[in-house]
């Protein structure tokens, strides 16, 4: 087994729960375990161009709700925490095959809400093009057809064509955006508890079906939204969905810092996984937040093979199989699916001064300092940003348990993020690595409960009208 590598003191020691009402984990289990979740991609997300051609995958498989069925119960065979439904409402003829042709996310998970018993259910929404009252009421129903194993990924879009989407001609800002994020999750969590737990007694015998002082209206007037409540919908037994986040920027960092409880994210490498680690941690700590209440699960796509010199020749041939302009094509996404086939591919990358302020502006500004830096022509910017990558997680079944535990337990991550494809590929990871990580207690055997909030460890977010009454209550 490797070494176990402790956390940095500043992380370690901010256990804070200013702001924060909570009640039980609705878990025994107080050992830190890895986090699983499947990223089910259908015929393939970013940069897979010819996933789809795999015989396994069904030509329709991202609108087949038999294959995510199919998927959504092989995760949950494996102790999977939970599934995950990445979204948004805009595309290109050059989006990805996933993107361009699939399911909405609310549906797909009520179908497999019914579907499985255990495992969590994930889908991304946006705050930027939806109304809190109807983000609240859909993910609280969800909830309760669920058994409480619903979770928001908040995101504020990015894709700036959605704005032609919902009537609107441009894009917000980021500030825009991101404050409308904020000021959207804090309207649904009041939605949400718009009800107190003993707001039904049903008691027939009694003839009391309701106890509308358990009741309350939210009243908010806010910069951005303007709601009454209440919510005509009761809690679940989660208490709130779980709350996700995934943003690189500052303003997505601080978003995920103040609201998070699952971040997505990508790691590069160790170091990279680390530094991003102590930092949300250390801003939710700033935030007077529990760090270990937020938990790091950055997406990977791990490669099974007999050896790991195997593993080195996959990657580099699904390298060179690739469309090269379509990977010219989707790099347009972070400046607004700005048009790169207007230019000579080995001229110097062409100046488009603010280009991509309203759409991923981190990756946008990323990509245009190292153009310049390096005097690099479009070809050699796109060829930088999409190398042969070698995974960390591609080898035999032992160097990719190793190399999961020395992440796990160097405090790069909490948990790790699946990316579905290809069945079998799935299931060679979990048939022959997830034992290994087993045996050595790094994932659970079992599930300890049969709610998210419960197999993630995390608490139960206590409503605020039954805070503030017992709060009342001793002061008097």
């Amino acid at each position: 087994m490797l070494g176990h590598t402790t956390s940095a003191k500043a992380i370690a020691g901010a256990s804070s729960t200013k702001g924060e009402h909570t009640v039980s984990l609705n878990t025994g289990n107080t050992k830190r375990q890895l986090k699983l979740g499947a990223v089910l991609m259908g015929v393939g997300g970013p940069g897979e161009h010819n996933t789809w051609l795999n015989p396994e995958i069904p030509g329709d498989a991202s609108v087949d709700i038999r294959w995510y069925i199919e998927r959504a119960r092989q995760a949950e065979a494996a102790k999977f925490d939970l599934v995950f439904i990445v979204d948004s409402q805009f595309i290109t003829p050059d989006s990805p095959n996933h993107y361009l042709n699939r399911l909405e996310p609310f549906t797909l998970l009520s179908a497999l809400a019914v579907s499985t018993t255990h495992i969590g259910l994930v889908g991304t929404v946006t705050t930027s093009y939806n109304e809190p009252f109807h983000t609240a009421r859909r993910f609280a129903s969800l909830d309760l057809i669920s058994g409480g194993r619903a979770g928001w990924n908040v995101v504020a879009t990015g894709d700036g064509g959605t704005a032609g989407n919902f009537g609107l001609d441009e894009h917000y800002d980021y500030e825009t955006r991101y404050g409308r994020a904020l000021e959207h999750v804090r309207v649904a969590q009041g939605l949400w508890d718009s009800y107190e737990d003993d707001a039904f007694p049903r008691d027939k015998a009694a003839g009391v079906f309701f106890d509308p002082s358990r009741q309350h209206q939210l009243n908010h007037k806010g910069q951005y939204f303007s709601v009454v409540g209440p919510l005509n919908l009761q809690r679940s037994k989660q208490g709130q969905p779980v709350i996700f986040q995934a943003g690189d920027s500052e303003e997505g960092r601080d978003l995920g810092a103040e609201i998070g409880e699952g971040i997505f994210t990508h790691a590069p490498s160790l170091e990279a996984g680390q530094e991003f680690y102590r930092d949300i941690k250390a801003r939710a700590a700033a935030k007077g937040r529990n760090p270990d209440h937020l938990l790091v699960t950055p997406g990977v796509t791990p490669i099974i093979t007999d050896t790991d010199e195997e593993a080195r020749e996959y990657e580099i041939a699904e390298h060179r199989a690739k469309d090269f302009s379509k990977t010219v094509a989707q790099f347009g996404r972070a400046f607004g699916w700005y048009d790169f086939s207007q230019h000579d591919l080995d001229d110097k990358f062409p100046d488009l001064g603010n280009l991509g302020d309203t759409s991923f502006r981190t990756q946008a500004d990323r990509i245009k300092q190292t153009a310049a830096e390096n005097n690099f022509t479009l070809r050699e910017t796109v060829e930088h940003f999409n190398p042969v990558r070698h995974s960390p997680f591609a080898g035999t079944a032992l160097t990719v348990a190793n190399a999961i535990q020395q992440w796990f337990e160097g405090r790069a991550l909490d948990g790790l993020n699946v990316h579905v494809s290809v069945p079998s590929e799935f299931a060679r990871f979990n048939d022959e690595v997830l034992p290994i990580l087993r045996e050595r207690g790094v994932v659970r055997s079992e599930y300890e409960a049969d709610t998210l909030r419960g197999n993630l460890g995390l608490p139960i977010p206590e409503n605020r009208h039954t805070a503030a009454r017992a709060s009342e209550l001793l002061s008097a």
